[in-house]
């Protein structure tokens, strides 16, 4: 009876789990090897004709049937559960290709997408920084309990930070909102300028009919290619302040994309392009300097990991 008692003891590791070929995963807590083939017997509903399972590494399909091996992955990995004469295969839902050819359901797809932001929070809270406004506001959206739960942390904790997560969406709107009254203000004293320098030339020089120029960038012309997806140019197009609202990641691909080929993309002229660049590289050069100095802070906090949620949370709110 001592054996069980320590295995009862022993702490639970939270593991994501699937078939070979399905598409639904499962979260499961388990202390160890043998609790985990249980589990994905009765969850999985494998029949025990089809037994021994076995368990393997969802990413590479290395097999795990070492106890200590298994106690060494981290908390959220992923594993497949095979059937007797069932094979891993690198065409699985796990691969990238499978990913990108398999139709997700919508529902699923939604569900998935807040448990990975919130491993990402999990891993480093100051990823909130580096995320996008929808990610942001897709976090805010989930019930507190089930995030709670994903993050292991006590309701009161995961309401200060949606509560954290809203103040940030909130600073990039105010943000937002400056930019575009400091850009009405620039134009209103250009137009301005227009009028009176009209008027003085009107007063001093007779009038002369004009031929009418068409200065706009023709759009049956040759355009480069842009490697950024549908989504981010929608955003670069109609979204005021568009750096604001991308996740870093797409902020680097902007970045990264030929002037030109922007411009064509977006039907602006080049000069519009490469202010949007530079309003890009500004907004990525200010979040890294914020995850570098929180970063710093965390190296000389008693040299932990990661910086207690608390601390982390409220350090935030007073800025």
């Amino acid at each position: 009876r001592a054996p069980r008692a320590a295995a009862m003891a022993a702490p639970l590791k939270r593991c994501l789990l699937r078939r070979r070929d399905g598409r639904e995963q499962h979260g499961v807590a388990a202390s160890c090897l043998r609790e985990l083939r249980d589990k994905a017997r009765g969850i999985l509903a494998i029949d025990k004709a089809r037994e021994p399972i076995t368990i393997v590494l969802a990413e590479d399909g290395t097999i795990v049937d070492d106890e200590d091996y298994f106690l060494c992955l981290p908390s959220n990995t992923k594993f497949v559960a095979l059937a007797k004469n069932e094979k891993w295969s690198s065409k699985s839902l796990d691969s990238r290709e499978g990913w990108l050819s398999e139709p997700v359901d919508e529902v699923d797809s939604a569900a998935e997408k807040w448990k990975q932001l919130a491993r990402q929070l999990k891993d480093d809270l100051s990823n909130i920084i580096l995320m996008s406004e929808d990610d942001l506001q897709v976090l805010i959206d989930v019930p507190c309990s089930d995030l709670a739960e994903e993050l292991t942390q006590s309701q009161t904790k995961i309401q200060v930070l949606q509560d954290t997560l809203q103040q940030v969406l909130d600073r990039r709107e105010e943000e937002r909102q400056s930019r575009q009254l400091l850009e009405l203000y620039l134009e209103a004293l250009k137009n301005e300028d227009s009028i009176l320098s009209k008027v003085a030339e009107s007063e001093t020089v007779p009038r002369k009919e004009m031929d009418v120029v068409d200065t706009g960038t023709s759009s049956t012309g040759t355009s480069a290619k842009t490697a950024l997806s549908d989504q981010i140019l929608a955003s670069l197009k109609e979204k005021p302040a568009p750096e604001l609202c991308l996740d870093s990641q797409d902020l680097e691909l902007v970045l990264k994309e030929d002037t030109q080929a922007l411009a064509s993309a977006l039907r602006w002229d080049k000069q519009k392009a490469e202010a949007l660049q530079q309003a890009c590289d500004q907004e990525l050069s200010k979040r890294l300097q914020q995850v570098q100095t929180l970063h710093s802070l965390r190296s000389t906090s008693k040299g932990k990991k990661t910086l207690p949620w608390g601390d982390w949370l409220s350090s935030k709110r007073k800025k």
